[in-house]
């Protein structure tokens, strides 16, 4: 995901300093019961992003809109009843905001970027 935007320099923050060098490559890995960890890492870190669309009208929102303002503001649709509120906290759960980019958690720890009709 970071090589389709240009990124030239990520921060990964993790909480083993022991880990994380191993992981990039700086220090080897040498007890046999980290190996299979370490090649784990590697291949996920080989894997491709996937793309889903959803046909849209144009000039018309988003469908993760409702998701995006309240993970930002915590604030639901007008006319929302209590299960429409209920239902968008529990499909929010499963969404990561970062600044104005809002991303889906997958079950594998990757991040999928939701776009709209212009940005896909």
């Amino acid at each position: 995901m970071a090589i389709d935007h240009d990124v030239e320099e990520l921060l990964i923050m993790g909480d083993s300093d022991l880990i994380i060098p191993q992981a990039q490559g700086e220090w080897e890995t040498r007890d046999v019961k980290l190996i299979p960890y370490r090649q784990h890492v590697e291949d996920i870190s080989k894997r491709h992003g996937y793309c889903n669309t959803v046909e849209a009208e144009p000039n018309v929102q988003p469908w993760y809109r409702d998701i995006k303002r309240f993970l930002k503001m915590k604030e639901y649709p007008d006319q929302a009843s209590g299960h429409q509120k209920r239902t968008i906290r529990r499909i929010a759960s499963g969404f990561l905001l970062s600044g104005e980019v809002l991303y889906k958690r997958t079950p594998d720890l990757n991040l999928l970027r939701c776009v709209d009709v212009k940005e896909a």
